[in-house]
């Protein structure tokens, strides 16, 4: 097993073990892709990744983390999705999208704009949701805290996001239930403080993800591969740890979830995360061992022989590289090059390769 060692996952080959991981670009309209999307993410793909994922698409517009972010809530938004995936696949690329709902982190401004809580003047909108009414810091608003029947509404939602992926033409889907937002709120016990099914227990602060989970399967066909994004840890006491990421991620394989993509942090600001390179692979490795399902690595990966390594010594199946790729779109092709494998470039690119 090696980084250029092609993966069978479903029904859908990925040329190779490297990602795109999904970046927000804060550059939608009423949640559109547009021109931008289109050279970013296809840029991508001509660099030879073999997945590429696009930022985190909310299932309904106040899932947004931001009023500039990609969404999958409307039928209008299939189109230009199409025309993007069109094009990564003719590239050789499969293509991903990262389903999504914001909680009690939405209605944010964008990172350029300052990241704080936008207001209804300013395209905003209240209240944001979440499983109990407590905000992630003091710049974030209360959220309103979802009552049984709108946590099945948007569980739906999550359903519905899957159709429309599928009619856009994505290989993969991959769940959002990460870095603080809706689905990471609620199994987290420092978020969730419910004393209803949805809350208290490991069980029932996992219900939701579970239900999630089960909805998309229902609506993604099982040829196609289903990923799942969380993070293995709060970072924080009393909170979510690597120990529930594999119980968790022990009920979700057999439920149609494909891959743990393991990331961590974002549910309790200003924790101390021991950052440094592939901080985050630990993670990936316990599950993958702990809990028989294949994982990805994320996080301060940069090189090739770093990523190769990973792969090579069983630690993670695939390799999510984010800040890396906005540096270098075409660090699958340097990678291949340092490793002494062969990738084909697009013919109009061959005389450079």
């Amino acid at each position: 097993m090696h980084l250029f060692e092609s993966l069978k996952i479903r029904d859908v080959i990925f040329r190779n073990r490297i990602v795109v991981s999904p970046m927000c670009q804060y550059s939608s309209v009423d949640g559109m892709a547009d021109d931008w999307h289109l050279v970013h993410l296809g840029s991508r793909a001509v660099g030879g990744a073999g997945l590429v994922i696009t930022e985190a698409a909310a299932v309904e517009a106040i899932g947004r983390i931001s009023p500039d972010d990609l969404g999958i809530y409307d039928d209008k938004h299939v189109e230009k999705l199409q025309r993007i995936n069109r094009f990564m696949l003719n590239q050789g690329g499969a293509a991903g999208i990262q389903i999504a709902h914001a909680g009690r982190k939405a209605s944010m401004a964008s990172a350029w704009k300052g990241g704080k809580s936008v207001g209804i003047a300013d395209g905003g909108w209240s209240p944001v949701v979440a499983p109990s009414a407590v905000p992630f810091d003091k710049e974030y608003q209360t959220p309103h805290e979802l009552a049984n029947q709108e946590i099945k509404e948007i569980i739906k939602k999550f359903g519905i996001a899957a159709q429309r992926s599928l009619a856009a033409g994505f290989q993969v889907v991959e769940i959002h239930a990460a870095h603080g937002y809706l689905l990471h709120e609620f199994f987290s016990p420092l978020s969730n403080q419910r004393e209803d099914e949805y809350g208290g227990s490991f069980v029932n602060r996992i219900r939701m993800v579970l239900e999630v989970v089960e909805e998309v399967r229902r609506n993604w066909p099982e040829r196609l591969p289903l990923f799942m994004r969380i993070s293995s840890t709060d970072w924080a006491a009393g909170g979510w740890d690597i120990e529930q990421s594999i119980e968790l991620a022990k009920l979700v394989k057999p439920l149609g979830v494909d891959l743990i993509d393991a990331s961590s942090g974002g549910n309790v600001p200003s924790v101390k995360i021991p950052l440094g390179p592939g901080y985050q692979t630990m993670f990936a490795e316990r599950i993958r061992t702990d809990a028989d399902i294949l994982t990805g690595a994320v996080g301060m990966i940069t090189s090739p022989a770093q990523a190769d390594h990973i792969i090579r010594t069983g630690q993670a199946d695939m390799i999510f590289l984010a800040r890396e790729m906005l540096r270098d779109p075409y660090w699958p092709r340097r990678a291949a090059k340092e490793l002494g494998q062969e990738i084909t470039p697009p013919e109009q690119y061959g005389r450079a390769w």
